[in-house]
């Protein structure tokens, strides 16, 4: 629902997962207890720093492209965000003017708040960076955003958060041009499926190409009608080719490219990156090694 890597996602994992490990060695006590559980904190912290590396060189290595010049394929963009059509979406809590949204409703429960609803939007937007117009279809991003809101209203507590119209976007993903000059044109495919249309119109294929007048297509007349369809499918793909495309970017069919949208500078998502990397790298090195020690020097208790 929210992609196949998530950064909240995983701050949740990784903060649940390392509260869980913690408690456990408490509740037993014993030398084995936290040996177990620095080693999980070790891993996870260790999995999710592999996670964050990557990302974190993606971003920093991946050159802002220029709509109107950007290459089919994997690509970053920065531009303005605007809605797409004229009606802008509305955020299902707050009822605001958004490009994108999600939302959880909590409700309370004794001492625990239990998710009761949730909901993230898959319509898609506009960027603009001056030189051209992309599409960008947010279905599966990993959403950074400033625009961020918890609310309590009676036993409910709301979480909203958006992307909002005419603000600096940024987007990573896949890149591509449907129809203009990219356009996947079969022109056999077209040249038989025109000349069956020509053939359901028999007093018309007849009276274009029966040159000797004597009711029947024979094989000459019939290359004559083979041609004219060539010609005029050739024609169609040229008017075709010649129209401006529609640039769309959309989640990467590689599963292990991320796809991300963040109202923030490219600079500003690769930092964000960088600074989780180096903090699981610490929890993992600090875990281990003081696993390691533990082990190593500690004599059982």
């Amino acid at each position: 629902m929210f992609g196949p890597f998530n950064r909240y996602l995983a701050e949740h994992i990784t903060s649940a997962g390392h509260l869980l490990a913690l408690a456990m060695a408490l509740a037993v006590r014993t030398r084995t207890g936290w040996l177990v559980a620095l080693g999980l904190i070790a891993l996870t912290s260790f999995a999710f720093w592999v996670l964050n590396f990557r990302r974190t060189r993606v971003v920093s290595d991946t050159p802002t492209s220029r709509i109107a010049s950007a290459p089919q394929g994997y690509v970053e963009l920065y531009g303005t965000g605007l809605p797409f059509g004229n009606q802008p979406l509305r955020a299902p809590l707050s009822g605001r003017a958004c490009l994108w949204y999600r939302y959880v409703v909590e409700e309370k429960r004794g001492r625990e708040w239990a998710t009761v609803e949730r909901g993230v939007s898959s319509d898609s937007f506009v960027l603009d960076d001056g030189s051209g117009i992309a599409v960008i279809d947010p279905e599966q991003a990993e959403v950074f955003t400033s625009h961020r809101r918890r609310w309590t209203d009676g036993d409910r507590r709301h979480h909203e958060w958006l992307l909002l119209p005419r603000e600096a976007i940024y987007a990573l993903g896949d890149f591509s041009t449907i129809g203009g000059a990219n356009a996947p044109l079969d022109a056999q495919a077209d040249v038989s499926a025109l000349l069956t249309e020509w053939k359901a119109d028999q007093p018309t294929l007849h009276r274009r190409f029966d040159l000797n007048r004597d009711g029947q297509i024979d094989l000459t007349e019939w290359e004559l009608a083979r041609s004219a369809a060539r010609r005029e499918i050739a024609k169609r793909h040229q008017e075709l080719r010649s129209q401006p495309g529609v640039h769309v970017l959309r989640r990467p069919a590689d599963a292990r490219r991320p796809f991300l949208l963040a109202d923030a500078h490219p600079d500003r998502i690769a930092s964000r990156y960088a600074f989780w990397t180096r903090l699981q790298l610490a929890i993992a090195v600090l875990a281990g090694g003081s696993a390691i020690y533990l082990a190593a020097l500690v004599p059982p208790l």
